[in-house]
């Protein structure tokens, strides 16, 4: 039987920037390619939640490599041209670097980054670059082994994930970036060690304050550690300069050491939100597009895509959803209006960070 949606023959020209309701251009896209990861953080897939009898995604239910690279195709037509890999645990995903491959030769692609827990990095790291990726973040949020087994829920091994950011420096995946998240009681104590750690390195260690992602990690904003307050509790050590964004939209607040030993970078999106410059969409591994991290439903993709709909109506779906995208979430909880606490939103393992 023919497709309601018609033939899927045609070929979708480039088109004009697409903008938001806030004049924000769409620039980064994130792709989830799985929901489960093999680690158990506490403030993102706690154990007593995703336990063995959790139901994720089925194969069936995630997008197949093909439907990834044909809508990544359409999401570079409306301006998107960073890509960044995320989960769950992506390299969890069999043959992902094949994806990687395939994407990196669309037409208007100029980036592709991908983030990992780096269990499985030091396995991967060298076919991952020759597939075409071009650079990877670490979640890394204690280089001490107990504090390590407590924050990843005991689950992995740090001597795994330090091999892999080895791997990935000799595949040539540089500058890589180490993502700490920091929970006041928690691991705020190791900001020092951590930079100690990385410090020289050539690597860039990033901060990030801990944030009402999702709903199950009942957050509370006294959990929060100001970047502010990180900043200077490294600049009595190491004295640090603030630099210039490479780029508009850049998430970090970007330091350098004034010894030359190398950058940081601070994520704030609780002290000080960035949402007016967000230029960020996230695809779900079954197919839904977010236009926020703290959405709390994002549009099907998936189920006309498999219905049949050719790509110029699937671009008008994507296109519209953006045009009408008023998200800054952040900056509403700033000001005590967005409900924070309360409101249901998607699980950071979902859509990734």
């Amino acid at each position: 039987m023919e497709s309601t949606w018609g033939s899927n023959t045609g070929i979708v020209e480039l088109r004009p920037d697409v903008r938001d309701t806030l004049g924000r251009p769409l620039r980064d896209l994130r792709i989830s390619v799985m929901d489960r990861c093999n680690f158990r953080c506490p403030y993102c897939m706690p154990e007593d939640i995703y336990d063995r009898n959790f139901r994720f995604l089925s194969s069936r239910e995630r997008l197949s490599f093909s439907e990834i690279v044909r809508l990544t195709r359409l999401f570079a037509r409306m301006g998107a041209c960073k890509l960044r890999i995320t989960g769950g645990e992506p390299l969890l995903r069999a043959g992902l670097a094949d994806l990687i491959g395939d994407l990196s030769r669309l037409e208007g692609v100029e980036d592709i980054a991908l983030t990992t827990n780096g269990v499985l990095l030091a396995q991967q790291a060298a076919a991952l670059t020759a597939a075409g990726l071009d650079r990877v973040t670490v979640s890394l949020d204690a280089v001490d082994e107990e504090l390590f087994r407590r924050m990843s829920g005991g689950r992995g091994r740090l001597e795994a994930v330090l091999d892999g950011i080895s791997e990935a420096r000799a595949a040539g995946l540089n500058p890589i970036k180490i993502n700490a998240v920091i929970q006041r009681g928690v691991n705020d104590g190791h900001v020092p060690e951590l930079v100690d750690h990385f410090r020289g390195t050539g690597m860039i260690l990033r901060f990030i304050e801990y944030m009402d992602v999702g709903t199950i990690n009942n957050w509370s904003e006294t959990q929060t550690v100001p970047a502010a307050e990180i900043v200077e509790t490294i600049h009595r050590r190491w004295p640090l300069r603030p630099l210039e964004a490479n780029y508009h939209g850049e998430v970090a607040r970007r330091y350098e050491f004034v010894d030359g030993q190398g950058e940081l970078g601070f994520i704030t999106s609780v002290s000080q939100p960035f949402c007016g410059s967000c230029n960020r969409a996230r695809l779900s591994s079954d197919g839904r597009l977010f236009t926020c991290l703290f959405a709390s439903e994002g549009l099907d993709l998936r189920g006309p895509m498999r219905d049949g709909a050719p790509d110029d109506a699937l671009l008008n779906l994507m296109r519209g959803r953006w045009s009408r995208r008023a998200d800054r979430y952040s900056e509403l909880r700033s000001s005590g209006r967005a409900g924070a606490g309360t409101d249901k939103r998607v699980e950071m393992y979902y859509i990734g960070g």
